[in-house]
């Protein structure tokens, strides 16, 4: 779905980004990070056909983002950091009014106004002025306006900015929903939201990639595959003491204690989940819970970009 070679992007003397090349295969979900400044939205921009790369081969869909964006404009939906609003419009107005401009044939329009203010929930506000609407609420548009004409590809710049937690388990939960059925390069902070719906990710460091590829592919990277969190039911030390003995363990802490329940924080270098269970089933210890750990990626993510850029 996307092909990019040598993708290089000048402010004046400055370069935002430089050498960038990567590709997205039709389907997945890819999340994309980056500290502020780092090139995430000029490279964003480039790919939604908003700025023309100073040099280096961009292919949407097989289309050249300086050949064909007209082409491929057709084929994408774009959600900028700054949604492109109306304010003195209503929600459906704006909505039919962009699936219009985007190609859409009038007797698909109301279809697909209606789909899309259901998957965004924003139907309840669909008769309300775009300008007295809350950020969440225009952010929402924002992501109808994206995808209101069903596009192959969906590229999203903090979809969740500004959203309360319920509105940013919505997001997640529809951006998951849009996997195999579209192709999503989505660019978040949110890491821990961003984690649960990506399948791998491209690191953006002062304009240049430094990491690619599944979550545990960037922990390798480091030397660990991070933090395994645990919650059982029983004695703690014959938990932790079982869970040592497990190949790949390099540490187990109890985290919090309290009666005869108790969180464990695993360390480990590879993805040991399953082993960690069948030890403690083994010592009669009750599972509870099992997670690869809320900060995980943030980690990962810190220790990529640890002290080399500034926000």
């Amino acid at each position: 779905m996307i092909q990019v070679e040598g993708l290089t992007k000048y402010y004046g003397e400055r370069a935002a980004i430089r050498d960038l090349s990567f590709t997205i295969e039709k389907g997945e979900v890819i999340g994309f990070l980056g500290l502020n400044g780092a090139g995430k939205s000029t490279t964003l921009k480039v790919l939604g056909c908003v700025l023309l790369p100073t040099s280096g081969k961009v292919l949407i869909d097989g289309y050249d983002v300086a050949k064909d964006p007209h082409e491929i404009r057709k084929r994408i939906g774009f959600l900028p950091d700054a949604p492109p609003l109306y304010d003195e419009m209503t929600v459906e107005g704006y909505l039919r009014f962009v699936a219009e401009l985007r190609g859409v044939t009038t007797a698909d329009v109301p279809a697909r106004v209606a789909d899309v203010m259901k998957k965004t929930s924003i139907t309840d506000r669909k008769d309300d002025v775009i300008g007295s609407l809350s950020h969440g609420y225009r952010q929402r548009v924002g992501v109808a306006q994206a995808m209101v004409h069903n596009p192959r590809l969906l590229i999203l710049d903090e979809p969740t900015g500004g959203l309360d937690p319920v509105q940013i388990v919505e997001m997640r939960e529809l951006i998951r929903a849009l996997k195999g059925e579209h192709t999503v390069l989505v660019s978040s902070h949110i890491l821990s939201e961003i984690s649960q719906i990506c399948d791998r990710y491209l690191v953006i460091q002062q304009g240049e990639i430094i990491a690619r590829g599944t979550e545990e592919d960037l922990s390798k990277l480091l030397g660990g595959a991070g933090v395994v969190e645990i919650d059982i039911k029983g004695p703690a030390q014959v938990a932790v003491e079982a869970l040592k003995k497990v190949p790949g363990v390099k540490d187990v802490t109890v985290a919090r204690l309290d009666d005869r329940l108790a969180s464990l924080r695993v360390d480990t270098a590879e993805d040991v989940r399953g082993e960690l269970v069948r030890a403690l089933v083994q010592a009669d210890i009750w599972v509870l819970r099992i997670d690869r750990g809320a900060t995980r990626l943030e980690n990962i993510f810190l220790k990529l970009t640890h002290g080399k850029e500034a926000a």
